[in-house]
């Protein structure tokens, strides 16, 4: 699946939600039932700065896709992060560093997100496209 169609698949789940709430209620719900990693991945080399709570992030390439988990300690948090992940999870190199998680705001949760929370986000897409690019480069 492109990352075009996963976006809009995403965005098919979340629009018909009423409202910011149940939105949010849907990615709690989606964080209680993601993966976590075990405590001996959750290392300060994998945190990603500038969010509230801790969320780690571990990317890798395998067999010239790029491949991310990630864990957080508030369910928001881990989330809106595993949306992230599963997001750009399994794509290709050049479409992970060449497109944007703008489907969050289409969709009304990042206007609904602290400024911490957001920050958080922004650093997360950042540093998955940063990996992106470096897996290009490989």
């Amino acid at each position: 699946m492109t990352l075009s169609e996963k976006r809009n698949q995403i965005i098919a789940e979340l629009e018909p939600l009423a409202d910011h709430h149940e939105r949010f209620q849907y990615i709690i719900d989606r964080a209680k039932n993601a993966p976590g990693l075990p405590s001996e991945l959750k290392l300060d080399q994998f945190l990603i700065e500038g969010c509230t709570s801790n969320l780690w992030l571990i990317p890798s390439l395998e067999d010239g896709v790029c491949r991310f988990r990630c864990d957080a300690d508030s369910l928001i948090t881990k989330g809106i992060a595993y949306l992230v992940c599963e997001f750009y999870d399994g794509a290709s190199p050049s479409e992970v560093a060449n497109t944007d998680a703008d489907f969050l705001a289409e969709v009304g949760v990042t206007q609904h997100l602290s400024p911490n929370r957001r920050n958080g986000l922004t650093n997360l897409v950042g540093k998955i496209r940063a990996f992106g690019r470096v897996a290009l480069s490989r």
